[in-house]
């Protein structure tokens, strides 16, 4: 069968658009936040200068411009050769402004820091777009502490006390009190240990340990505070084991518990989320309520495309008991 040249240019560009429209629906994404200002949703993810995306449906998604086109300039004093691939994003809207930390790191080190950069607006096009940088939040230096500064998550407890939680492998996730200008440690300080699981003590400090839990995201939901953490292996393509466990507390400090009551910070966690036959492994959550309804906000990496980490947006129920459910990976 013979076509027109003008049908077979038609065709091509239909199949292109509906490329588009497929791929947009189905993005590539790596420790994805997200926020919504005005009608239109925000992501933030792992990437060069950090990766974005924008939405109108939390289904559609288009590019938008990193936020650091170069990396920040204090960069190099904590990890020599940095190639801008910042990890890790956390988006917050406080006082007017957006906070946006991030994470820079030599992998499997905690030569580490957490950042945080602000602006007016999240809109590319509004004339008041602009990221100004306020350099690092809080650093980790390998041999000098058993923690590893990335991952971060600010929350507010019920008095607005801001409180940055994160971490890493090592001697589990922190939680550390801001100052209110969310930039900077409050004094004297105040740190607490929020999850942990057992470490071998034989190893080196330097080592990242085999008490492998990551990202912990604090979500106040009837009158707790949950802790949302991931488990196991992440960035393995086929060989992730990724999943997401939780735990609450009455006080955003902790100690945390899971369903059988035992503390997070001493290897507690129920599990939520896990990968199966079509999915190798899901984690680094976040969780909101948008418009009435909470969603978690994950990758996952996708058995059909050879590992290939994938956005996944689910609807967050709750239980009789007031624990979260989420539905199946599929």
């Amino acid at each position: 069968m013979k076509f027109s040249k003008n049908f077979q240019k038609a065709f091509s560009f239909l199949a292109l658009l509906m490329s588009f429209f497929s791929s947009a629906q189905d993005i590539s994404v790596h420790d994805p936040v997200m926020i919504k200002q005005k009608d239109t949703y925000y992501l933030y993810c792992t990437g060069k200068g950090i990766s974005v995306f924008s939405s109108k449906d939390l289904k559609n998604w288009n590019k938008e411009p990193a936020i650091f086109p170069e990396k920040p300039l204090w960069v190099n004093q904590v990890v020599s050769d940095f190639d801008n691939h910042i990890w890790a994003p956390d988006i917050s809207f406080h006082n007017n402004m957006y906070y946006l930390y991030y994470s820079v790191s030599a992998f499997a080190k905690n030569t580490s820091a957490i950042g945080v950069t602000i602006n007016t607006t999240l809109d590319p096009k509004d004339p008041a777009y602009k990221w100004v940088d306020q350099g690092i939040v809080i650093q980790s230096i390998p041999n000098r502490d058993l923690w590893n500064a990335i991952d971060p998550n600010l929350t507010f407890d019920e008095n607005n006390t801001p409180w940055l939680a994160f971490g890493s492998f090592w001697e589990g996730l922190k939680m550390v009190k801001l100052n209110s200008d969310l930039i900077s440690i409050a004094q004297p300080e105040e740190w607490f240990t929020i999850a942990k699981r057992k470490r071998t003590f034989e190893l080196a400090d330097t080592d990242p340990g085999d008490g492998a839990l990551e990202a912990p995201f604090v979500f106040k939901k009837n009158d707790y505070y949950y802790q949302f953490l991931s488990w196991d292996l992440c960035c393995r393509g086929e060989k992730s084991t990724y999943k997401v466990v939780v735990g609450r507390s009455k006080k955003i400090t902790g100690p945390y518990v899971d369903k059988e009551g035992k503390l997070l910070n001493e290897g507690g966690g129920t599990l939520l989320i896990q990968g199966n036959q079509n999915w190798f492994g899901a984690g680094h959550n976040s969780t909101y309520t948008f418009d009435g309804k909470d969603y978690i906000v994950y990758h996952a990496y996708d058995a059909k495309q050879k590992g290939r980490p994938v956005l996944q947006i689910k609807q967050l129920q709750w239980d009789a008991d007031l624990w979260p459910v989420v539905e199946s990976l599929k």
